[in-house]
C-alpha cells in the first residue's frame, strides 16, 4: 500500500504539471504552424524533429540505467548505486560519440538526394540538423542524471522542469512569430539551446542533491559492472534505436512519396498523440521505478501485480480524452488550427487507435527490463520494427494513399504485443490467459461500450460547441460507469478504494489547510 501511495503522490505532481503544460503546448503548436507555414513546419518536423526522438532515446537509455539504480536501491546497496552511476557516465560518453559519428555520416546521405527539401530551404535544414547533433550529444551524456532522478522517484522536479520547458517553448513561439530573421533557423536554434539549458539544470541539481552522484571513475569503476551494464544498455540501445529509425523513417517515407506538406500532417498528429497520451505516460513515469525496485527486492508477485495494474490504469487514462477527441476531431482541429493540412485528421485517428493497442503492454515491457534478461526480446523487437517501413515503401510505390502508413504500423503494434507477452511469460512468469482476460478483454470492452454510447449525439445534433460538450459529458459519465463495473475486478476495487480515499483526503487537506 505504501508503494501505491507513493505512486499516487508522484502521479499527482506529474498531473499538476500536465494540467499546466498541455494547453500551453497545443497553443504553441498553433503559433508555430501559423508562423512557419505548412512547408517549413514539415521541414522542421522532418529534420529537427529528430530532437523529439532524442527525448525518446534518452528516455529509453535512462530506463536502462534506472533499472540498475532502482534494482540496487531495492536491495539497499548504496555502494552499488555509486558504482552504477560512474560506469553509466563512461558508458553513455562512448554511446554519445558513436551516435554523433553515425548522425554526421547519415546527414551526408540525407541531404544528398534522399530528403525532398526545396533548394531555397536547404541551408536552413542543414543548420537545424547540426543543432540537433549537438543536442543529441549533450542529451546522451546526461542520461545518467535523468536515471538518478527517476530512480529516486523525484517527480516534483520532473514536474517543475516540464512547466519551465513549456513556458520556454511558448516564449520561443512568440519570438518566432515576430522576428525578422529566418523563422525556421531561429526556431531550430532556440529549441536546441533550450534542450541544453534544461539538461545542465538536471546535472547541477543531481550533484547537489544526491550522495551517489559523485564522479570518480578510477575509484568506482568496475569492469564486471561495465560489462553487465554495457550488455544491458547495448541491447536496450538496439531496441530503442530501431524504434527511432522506424519512427523517423515514417517521416522520410512520407516525404519521399508525398512531400513536406504531408509531413506537416504527420508532425501535428504526433504532437496531438503526445499531448493526449500525457495522462498515461505520466502515471507510468511514476510506476516504472516501483516495478524495478520490487524485482530488486525479490518480490516478483508485487512486480507482476503492479505491471498488470499499470497496463490497465494507463489504458483507462488514455480513454479520458481519446474517446471525445476521436469522435469530434474535425471540429476540434478547425477550432485549434487556422489551416488543417491534408490527411491530418485520418492520420491522427489511426495513430490514437494504434496507441491504445500499444498502451496495454507498456508496463509488461518494463517488467521484462526489470528482470534483466532482454537479449532475445530486444532482437525480436528490433527485427519487427524494421519491416513496416519496407512494407509502406512498397505500398506507396503502387500509389496507395498516405494513411496506409498508419494502418501498417497499427498491425505492427499487434505483432509487437505478441512479442512482449511471449518474453514476459518466458522470463517474468506472466501468464497469458489471466492477462488477456483481466487486462485486454476488460479494457477493450470498456472502450467499445464507452465509444458506442458517446456516438449517440451524432445522430440528432449538428456539429458545434454544444455537441462537443455533450459528447464530453456523456463520455465522462460512461467512462466512470464502465470502468468501475467492467474494467476493474473485485480484488482490484478493494485495492483501489482505500488508495483513492487516501489520495482525495491528502488533496483536501492541502487545499483547506490553514
Amino acid at each position: 500500500m505504501d508503494q501505491a501511495k507513493r505512486v499516487a503522490k508522484n502521479t499527482g505532481f506529474l498531473y499538476a504539471r500536465m494540467a499546466i503544460t498541455v494547453f500551453i503546448s497545443l497553443y504553441t503548436t498553433r503559433l508555430i504552424l501559423a508562423a512557419l507555414g505548412a512547408t517549413d513546419f514539415g521541414i522542421f518536423n522532418l529534420v529537427a524533429g529528430a530532437i523529439a526522438m532524442l527525448a525518446f532515446l534518452n528516455s529509453a537509455m535512462a530506463l536502462a540505467t534506472q533499472r540498475f539504480m532502482s534494482y540496487a536501491e531495492g536491495k539497499g546497496d548504496f555502494d552499488a548505486q555509486v558504482g552504477i552511476f560512474n560506469v553509466s557516465i563512461v558508458l553513455h560518453l562512448i554511446i554519445a560519440v558513436l551516435v554523433v559519428l553515425f548522425m554526421e555520416g547519415a546527414g551526408y546521405f540525407l541531404f544528398d538526394g534522399i530528403l525532398e527539401i526545396p533548394e531555397n530551404r536547404l541551408y536552413a535544414a542543414k543548420f537545424i540538423f547540426q543543432c540537433m547533433v549537438l543536442s543529441t550529444f549533450i542529451g546522451i551524456i546526461s542520461v545518467p542524471y535523468d536515471a538518478v532522478i527517476n530512480a529516486h522517484e523525484n517527480m516534483f522536479l520532473v514536474a517543475i522542469l516540464g512547466i519551465v520547458e513549456a513556458l520556454i517553448k511558448l516564449a520561443i513561439a512568440l519570438y518566432v512569430t515576430t522576428t525578422g530573421f529566418d523563422k525556421l533557423i531561429s526556431y531550430g536554434l532556440l529549441m536546441a539551446v533550450m534542450t541544453i539549458i534544461l539538461l545542465i539544470i538536471r546535472r547541477v541539481y543531481c550533484h547537489l542533491k544526491y550522495e551517489e552522484v559523485k564522479i570518480n571513475v578510477r575509484k568506482y569503476y568496475s569492469k564486471a559492472l561495465f560489462k553487465e551494464m554495457g550488455n544491458f544498455a547495448g541491447w536496450t540501445f538496439l531496441g530503442s534505436s530501431t524504434s527511432i529509425i522506424s519512427f523517423y523513417g515514417q517521416g522520410l517515407v512520407l516525404n519521399m512519396f508525398f512531400g513536406p506538406r504531408v509531413n506537416a500532417a504527420h508532425g501535428i498528429s504526433n504532437q496531438v498523440s503526445g499531448q493526449l497520451g500525457a495522462f498515461s505516460t505520466t502515471m507510468l513515469k511514476a510506476l516504472n521505478p516501483v516495478i524495478a525496485k520490487s524485482e530488486g527486492a525479490g518480490n516478483r508477485a508485487t512486480m507482476l501485480k503492479m505491471t498488470e495494474m499499470g497496463s490497465k490504469v494507463s489504458f483507462f487514462l488514455l480513454l479520458i480524452l481519446y474517446v471525445p477527441v476521436l469522435i469530434e476531431m474535425p471540429y476540434i482541429f478547425n477550432l485549434w488550427l487556422k489551416e488543417v493540412p491534408e490527411y491530418t485528421i485520418i492520420f491522427c485517428r489511426l495513430l490514437l487507435i494504434k496507441n491504445l493497442i500499444q498502451q496495454l503492454f507498456v508496463s509488461v515491457d518494463t517488467s521484462i527490463r526489470a528482470v534483466g534478461n532482454i537479449r532475445g526480446f530486444q532482437i525480436s523487437s528490433a527485427i519487427a520494427s524494421i519491416f513496416p517501413l519496407l512494407i509502406c515503401a512498397g505500398l506507396f510505390t503502387i500509389e496507395l494513399p498516405a494513411y496506409y502508413l498508419y494502418i501498417v504500423f497499427m498491425l505492427h503494434a499487434v505483432i509487437n504485443a505478441y512479442i512482449i507477452l511471449y518474453f514476459a511469460n518466458k522470463h517474468c512468469d506472466l501468464q497469458y490467459k489471466p492477462f488477456m482476460q483481466n487486462v485486454v478483454v476488460r479494457c477493450f470492452t470498456t472502450f467499445i461500450l464507452m465509444a458506442g454510447c458517446s456516438l449517440i449525439p451524432l445522430f440528432f445534433m449538428d456539429e458545434g460547441f454544444i455537441r462537443l460538450i455533450t459528447i464530453g459529458v456523456l463520455s465522462f459519465i460512461t467512462y466512470i460507469l464502465f470502468i468501475w463495473n467492467i474494467g476493474f475486478g473485485k480484488k482490484e476495487k478493494e485495492w483501489i478504494m482505500p488508495l483513492l480515499l487516501s489520495f482525495i483526503s491528502t488533496i483536501k487537506n492541502k487545499i483547506f489547510r490553514k
